[in-house]
């Protein structure tokens, strides 16, 4: 099957009747309250920028809309093991393509060893390989889910994907990506990771405290830091440690 050329996921803004309160939890995030309208990859759209910037809150807005579960897993795991779920997905507006994905899967970093805990309990594990994903390496479980659970053609949120990968598999999950892409799927990606963001023709939207806004790989921080330091590695640290210690 050839990959998509139209997004499952086709916009994401927050409703003309959303009331923004700057001062509250996720509004008093920048980058969500001028959130404007995100257009997505038929492919592959990348969320990036720092810690607290709101990409993690979007993305949380953005599976819950679709009806996935807080902690992550397809729509039919609903674990919820605290209460500090957003309520942005009310307030969002999303615009769908056509057909309907036949398969979705939210992949959440943070939160994956409660879903792992639930499959273990209750014994579906033939989708992750027949293996209990708490009787591998926390590397070993995200790439399980990558190359067993997905099924292609589907919508696929993965938040921090890289936070269990080594970059030797942080390649190997540039190629199952690939794979699904190829078999018509499409992936919302919040990353950190230079390896993930090198993906082909993939968009990638950077958050900020001036909001959202397009950029180039090469662009990112996360290529121009990784690069500079890989580089000059040595003058790099230098400057590092001699600024600590005059710190």
């Amino acid at each position: 099957m050839p990959r998509r050329t139209k997004p499952y996921l086709l916009h994401a803004s927050l409703r003309p009747e959303t009331e923004i309160d700057p001062a509250a939890y996720p509004f008093s995030i920048p980058a969500v309250r001028e959130l404007g309208n995100i257009s997505f990859h038929p492919n592959v759209t990348f969320f990036v920028g720092e810690n607290g910037s709101g990409k993690s809150t979007v993305m949380e807005g953005l599976a819950l809309a679709l009806g996935f579960g807080a902690e992550g897993g397809t729509r039919n795991v609903q674990v919820r093991t605290a209460e500090s779920v957003s309520p942005l997905h009310d307030s969002l507006r999303l615009a769908r393509g056509v057909p309907k994905p036949r398969d979705g899967y939210f992949l959440r970093a943070e939160s994956f060893f409660n879903v792992a805990t639930y499959m273990d309990e209750t014994g579906y594990l033939d989708g992750y390989g027949g293996r209990s994903l708490h009787r591998q390496s926390h590397g070993e479980s995200f790439m399980a889910v990558l190359l067993h659970k997905l099924r292609g053609n589907g919508i696929y949120l993965l938040d921090e994907p890289e936070a269990a990968l080594s970059p030797s598999r942080q390649l190997a999950a540039l190629s199952a990506i690939h794979r699904l892409v190829e078999d018509a799927s499409q992936f919302i990606i919040a990353t950190h990771s230079p390896i993930l963001l090198a993906y082909p023709n993939a968009k990638i939207i950077q958050f900020d405290g001036t909001g959202v806004a397009e950029m180039a790989y090469e662009d990112t921080e996360h290529f121009v830091v990784t690069r500079d330091f890989l580089n000059h590695y040595p003058r790099r640290l230098e400057q590092l440690f001699q600024d600590d210690g005059e710190a």
